[in-house]
């Protein structure tokens, strides 16, 4: 790894890392803050849930329940808006930090430097990878703070489930920026890479709605990386965490790998 290049690539991007963990922690805050006057409206609440078609409560997590304050987050939170925070960071980041500088010529310059394409491939890598474990790490530490502040002993809060939920959802987005990282190695054209990683990280989350919308279309999601992730399961106590934990992070690794080894192999246009 090229150090000099990872602490300017980290500084370069440091304020963007920072807004996005800051909104990250801003609405898990607001979640757990907002439990409590859910909880005690608990019964009405399912009884709302039960009223509304299986699949709406399947696509957006509703059907997780109300009875612990992970459950309500597991749903409202991680299903929906921490994905589509992770998602814009996967794609953004990854699209930056290669294809935007060969589409620009920056490249050039750096590899013009005594450094190889491999080390500046990985070093790159390990930028979007810290960005991610960053953005996760003030996820989780905000939730503790959470339940220490807002729901005290009175809540059921199991810290051990999320911390095995906030562990899965970091190494999917591993998987997924690996993917977009692959992309962007691969492409000469930051809107060219900026396209096929938003429709391939975009398009895995839509067909992971609709396969949960729909029974009939169930099977489709198996087709995307989303099919790992299902954070109600976790919270439950149901979900073989460490075997999808496991898988994740062979696939993150493989695509990185593969991103590293195409962008040294390939002609770039310097």
């Amino acid at each position: 790894m090229n150090l000099a290049l990872y602490k300017e690539m980290m500084r370069v991007n440091l304020r963007g890392i920072l807004n996005y963990a800051g909104g990250s922690a801003f609405y898990i805050l607001f979640m757990i803050w907002l439990y409590p006057g859910l909880a005690d409206n608990t019964k009405a609440l399912n009884d709302l849930v039960q009223a509304m078609p299986e699949g709406v409560g399947n696509a957006f997590g509703l059907n997780n329940g109300f009875s612990s304050a992970e459950g309500f987050i597991s749903g409202e939170y991680y299903g929906l808006i921490l994905v589509l925070i992770l998602a814009i960071v996967c794609v953004q980041m990854s699209t930056q930090l290669i294809a935007k500088l060969v589409d620009r010529g920056s490249m050039a310059y750096l590899l013009a430097t005594p450094t190889t394409r491999s080390k500046v491939a990985f070093t790159q890598a390990m930028v979007l990878i810290t960005s991610l474990l960053i953005i996760m790490a003030v996820t989780t530490l905000s939730g503790f703070a959470g339940k220490v502040w807002f729901l005290g002993s009175g809540y059921a809060f199991d810290m051990a489930r999320f911390t095995q939920l906030n562990t899965v959802a970091f190494l999917l987005f591993f998987a997924i920026g690996g993917l977009c990282f692959l992309v962007s190695c691969a492409s000469n054209d930051e809107k060219k890479a900026l396209g096929i990683s938003g429709a391939i990280t975009f398009g895995f989350f839509t067909i992971d709605i609709l396969g949960k919308i729909s029974e009939k279309l169930n099977v489709l999601r198996f087709f995307t990386l989303f099919s790992f992730y299902r954070p109600g399961e976790i919270v439950q106590g149901t979900a073989e965490w460490l075997q999808v934990s496991g898988w994740l992070l062979l696939i993150g690794l493989a695509c990185f790998a593969a991103g590293i080894q195409v962008f040294r192999q390939r002609d770039l246009p310097l």
